[in-house]
């Protein structure tokens, strides 16, 4: 089923550039999943594909779903609702409905604001084979277009959950056996650690304030990276990256 829409004032266009703000994504439910490997990681995956708007001259891809809308639209109003400076001219609208994490192996962010970092984390917990992540409430918005961008299409595959309240989630965890591993830069070394087992968090704290006081009091263990340079703090996707890769070593590929 394909439409052309050419108006700027289409209720249909007006939904779709809504999406690149977080106000519109939450009112409306949805994101945008723009580019081609976004795209086709969306029509790929679980969630709920609601439409498929391309600009007039990009073909539409093979094995599109019989039922579902396609849009063609003008350079110009496609430009309109993008994100990019060079847009690739394709972009899937996907329903905001995140699978959730099946599995023991996870990693907390509290307070993680830049979207880089928060994107190229799930990027990485993807890649080690981490089984969900859990955003507490001032993270940056994962559906945003940076955000989305930094995780290369691993948005897709990961478990996510999003708790009200991060430090009362991660003591149920704590009290269901889970070990739960604060990084900040007054813990014990981390290579210290004993083997955490098969269920544990690993916690990473905003670039500027670490871990919260309230988060601090959940966690079971303590954690920093040493710093032998003279660098005061590592950037949180790098430290992050880092601790989630140590963690996973000794689990069969």
């Amino acid at each position: 089923m394909t439409e052309r829409l050419t108006s700027m004032k289409n209720p249909k266009v007006q939904f779709f550039r809504s999406l690149k703000e977080r106000k519109g994504r939450l009112a409306g439910g949805a994101f945008l999943a723009e580019g081609e490997k976004m795209a086709a990681e969306a029509l790929a995956s679980g969630f709920p594909v609601e439409a498929l708007l391309l600009r007039e001259d990009h073909a539409p891809p093979p094995g599109l779903p019989a039922d579902l809308p396609v849009f063609v639209l003008p350079e110009h109003v496609f430009a309109s609702l993008s994100d990019t400076r060079t847009p690739q001219g394709i972009a899937a609208v996907v329903r905001m409905q995140p699978r959730r994490p099946v599995g023991s192996r996870l990693i907390a962010l509290d307070g993680v604001q830049d979207p880089g970092n928060v994107g190229t984390i799930l990027r990485t917990a993807d890649a080690a084979g981490l089984d969900g992540v859990l955003l507490g409430p001032d993270c940056a918005d994962v559906f945003s277009p940076k955000t989305l961008r930094a995780t290369m299409g691993s948005i897709f595959r990961m478990g996510l959950l999003f708790p009200e309240d991060l430090a009362s989630r991660l003591s149920a965890l704590r009290a269901e056996g889970f070990a739960i591993l604060s990084s900040q830069l007054d813990g014990e070394l981390f290579s210290a650690l004993p083997a955490p087992g098969d269920r544990w968090v690993l916690v990473i704290g905003s670039e500027g304030n670490g871990v919260s006081a309230a988060v601090r009091a959940a966690a079971t263990h303590h954690l920093r990276l040493p710093m032998r340079g003279g660098a005061e703090s590592l950037n949180a996707a790098v430290a992050a990256g880092i601790m989630m890769y140590e963690l996973m070593k000794n689990i069969p590929e």
